[in-house]
């Protein structure tokens, strides 16, 4: 348990400097006059070098035994971070966000085969809730921190944010002394849904919903607060609600892993996706606070089933679980944020109201996917508990 508790809070640790860019982007704006289509290339440039550079460093782990220290990886995303709040050059701040960057890709593939190497068949899916969740509360708590110092202190209080992860790199040495240099290696014969030697397929299956969910999730995070501005909502109240919907994304990812490994994971994908539509629907359907229940209630349901795939990943691809973690971190959340240019159309052409009635279009597609997924159903399995059915 302690192993898990120190990946997750280093995990939390790394997510802190992931938004820390979008964050002062108007800073940087104002401070140093760069247009909004410079600015813009920064998160860009960072975007694609994490999403596109995880299933590398994933493959290279699985294939070539490339070890990199969870610490390190940590250290580096944190440094390069900091650094562009004195990098007054626009190229330095370019260099700056894609070095960062790439200490959070290999953090990701590293420490998800290290969290993996922690699971049995019975637990994968909360053990690995409580690892995507450390991500999620660090991701949360990123831009309150860079704000804080940024007011304080401009732009080089962002040197101030490499004390976390300096911090963490000590912790890790005391907590994780065995394992901070990362993993090396997936642990042989390790249970499996698919036997020793898998097919592609189910995992090429499982991708492709994973970037479906992707898209619905940054689409409703992009979109949601301008409808709730344009629907009588302060920008501070609308703000609120986002972040409320979040919270209920964690607390169902904890629940989700949990109940995956009681239910089964495909049965609980299948659930949880189906489970989000009609909440997304009712919440378009009233007002108040009942459609704030509501659209937490969806939150809950769609962030639920993350985890629950990142744990699937692992076991339909036991022996790449560096590249199954980094696809699945990496390039499917990259995918998905490319399909919200889609609703953004819409929106333009059509209404807001419209592009945001379109996100229940692609989880009603990852359930197809899900349903169809060749993945065994734990309700239907007659296999006895213990034999290593997922």
């Amino acid at each position: 348990m302690q192993s898990i508790t120190g990946l997750a809070a280093a995990h939390m640790v790394t997510d802190i400097y992931m938004p820390v860019l979008p964050a002062i982007l108007p800073l940087l704006i104002a401070t140093n006059g760069y247009s909004y289509l410079a600015a813009g290339l920064l998160v860009t440039a960072y975007n694609i070098t994490s999403s596109f550079t995880q299933p590398v460093v994933g493959w290279l782990s699985d294939s070539r035994g490339l070890t990199i220290s969870v610490g390190v990886s940590l250290i580096v995303s944190a440094v390069f971070v900091a650094l562009m709040g004195i990098a007054g050059n626009y190229y330095l701040i370019m260099a700056c966000a894609i070095l960062a960057a790439l200490g959070h890709a290999c953090f990701h593939p590293t420490a998800l085969t290290r969290v993996s190497q922690l699971c049995t068949s019975g637990n994968r899916g909360r053990i690995t809730s409580y690892f995507v969740v450390g991500g999620n509360l660090g991701y949360a708590i990123g831009p309150v921190l860079a704000a804080v110092v940024v007011w304080a202190f401009g732009l080089p209080g962002l040197l101030l944010l490499v004390i976390p992860a300096i911090i963490m790199f000590f912790l890790l040495k005391t907590i994780l002394p065995e394992g901070i240099a990362g993993a090396s290696g997936y642990p042989s014969k390790p249970a499996t849904a698919h036997g020793d030697s898998p097919s592609k397929l189910p995992f090429a299956i499982l991708m492709a919903a994973s970037v479906l969910r992707a898209w619905a999730v940054f689409a409703a995070i992009t979109f949601l607060p301008m409808y709730l501005v344009s629907q009588g909502y302060d920008l501070v109240a609308a703000s609120a609600v986002m972040t409320l919907m979040l919270l209920a994304g964690v607390a169902g990812q904890i629940a989700g892993g949990r109940i995956s490994d009681a239910i089964g994971r495909k049965e609980f994908m299948v659930f949880g996706l189906v489970g989000a539509i009609p909440f997304f629907y009712l919440f378009f359907m009233t007002t108040g606070i009942l459609a704030i229940i509501a659209i937490l209630i969806f939150g809950f349901f769609l962030w639920s089933t993350f985890a629950v795939a990142v744990a699937m990943s692992h076991e339909l691809l036991p022996q790449n679980v560096g590249l199954a973690s980094g696809m699945m971190l990496g390039l499917a959340i990259g995918f998905g944020g490319l399909g919200v240019a889609v609703n953004g159309l819409i929106a333009d052409h059509v209404s807001l109201a419209a592009a945001l009635g379109t996100i229940p279009v692609p989880i009603a597609l990852a359930v197809i996917l899900m349903a169809v997924l060749p993945y065994p159903w734990k309700s239907l399995s007659r296999q006895k508990p213990g034999t290593g059915a997922p």
